[in-house]
């Protein structure tokens, strides 16, 4: 009776979700990260847009002003004294860091630090990620695999309680998936037209290598994430670079981001790899073997195009699947798309700016579900 009393007394509590209170820094942080990502690190410039909107929404109070807010930026370490290029204030790689991060929240959501660092495959086997199946116990599967809520249920029922006693033919284990490990090239491009039309895509593109940067370092440590810009030319860009990527006054090579994203792909020892492509013009220039360039940019070249199709027959051979995000839904642009990702036999996908993140982290999922084989 005191126990049902006791019982009685229990049950769930449901209350109005109450947001948690920020501080004045917190909120004036949030707003202040995603203007430093917009002015690709220029300090001075984002603050003088935030002087701007505090002036319009008044985001301040005469208890805590914008030079209190900058005070804190300097005392929490996000911000500090440049000694060289003559002085002035620079962010530090902890406001790298917390770009990163917000970004990663803003596209893929609050992702919680997975504790086995890999992705889960289709295929059943020897892994860490259980499926909630089970089977029969068999000789090599390893101890730790054995379910003994399940084992220990099948030998009471087989024994009995009285005389209890256990058996293989009692043991059952549980499934878990293969694990896999993965090495991405994500190729950003950063000719003039990503930020023409009065439209500004380069920031979008920031955002997500930012976040798919962050995902993989912290989720998924055990894959690789290389990123590669690509104008005139294409170099390799470190994570700590990506907030300060600006377009600079380039063509598009689309075939040297694809020559140096295999170059750095053949010498992964992973066995799954991948390219994603994130451009919104056509390819429009191409290094020649004597060091000139050849640039077209009206219409399609049919050189330039030639070459393309050459890299992605290239990449099949390596077993390299090209992902390409089209920025753009011009009818000759997305042919060639279509005829370049058939080369490849990879995938494409025509989209804006809105949903690009979410497109790239769901295909980075689905990629990443395949079995590695020898």
């Amino acid at each position: 009776m005191k126990q049902r009393e006791k019982m009685q007394g229990r049950g769930f509590i449901f209350k109005k979700f109450e947001e948690e209170a920020k501080s004045p820094f917190e909120n004036l942080f949030e707003i202040f990260k995603e203007l430093i990502t917009h002015t690709s690190g220029e300090l001075d410039e984002a603050l003088e847009w935030l002087k701007q909107l505090d002036e319009e929404y008044k985001l301040t109070t005469e208890d805590y002003t914008l030079d209190d807010f900058v005070e804190d930026l300097k005392k929490k370490g996000y911000i500090r004294e440049e000694v060289e290029n003559g002085g002035g204030m620079t962010i530090t790689a902890k406001t790298e860091r917390a770009i990163r991060k917000q970004a990663l929240d803003q596209i893929f959501g609050k992702l919680k630090k997975s504790t086995s660092g890999n992705h889960r495959t289709n295929h059943i086997g020897t892994g860490d990620e259980h499926t909630g199946d089970f089977r029969e116990y068999q000789y090599g599967d390893s101890l730790d695999r054995i379910s003994m809520t399940e084992s220990l249920r099948n030998a009471q029922i087989h024994h009995g309680i009285g005389n209890f006693n256990m058996t293989e033919d009692d043991l059952v284990v549980e499934e878990t998936h293969y694990k896999s490990q993965m090495s991405t090239v994500l190729m950003i491009d950063i000719s003039h037209s990503m930020i023409l039309y009065g439209e500004d895509r380069i920031t979008p593109a920031k955002k997500v290598a930012m976040a798919l940067a962050e995902l993989i370092t912290t989720r998924y440590p055990k894959d690789t994430l290389d990123i590669i810009v690509f104008g005139n030319d294409a170099w390799q860009v470190s994570i700590a670079d990506l907030p300060y990527l600006k377009v600079g006054p380039y063509h598009t090579n689309t075939v040297a981001g694809l020559q140096l994203a295999m170059d750095l792909l053949r010498r992964k020892r992973n066995t799954n790899k991948q390219i994603f492509m994130i451009t919104d013009g056509k390819p429009s220039c191409i290094r020649q073997k004597d060091g000139t360039y050849y640039k077209n940019p009206m219409g399609l070249d049919p050189f330039i195009i030639d070459k393309c199709y050459n890299m992605a027959q290239q990449a099949r051979k390596l077993k390299i699947p090209i992902t390409t995000f089209m920025i753009a839904q011009d009818p000759y642009l997305m042919q060639f798309v279509r005829e370049f990702t058939y080369a490849n036999q990879g995938k494409a996908f025509y989209t804006g700016i809105k949903g690009l993140g979410e497109m790239i982290f769901e295909d980075y999922e689905t990629n990443r579900k395949k079995r590695i084989r020898g």
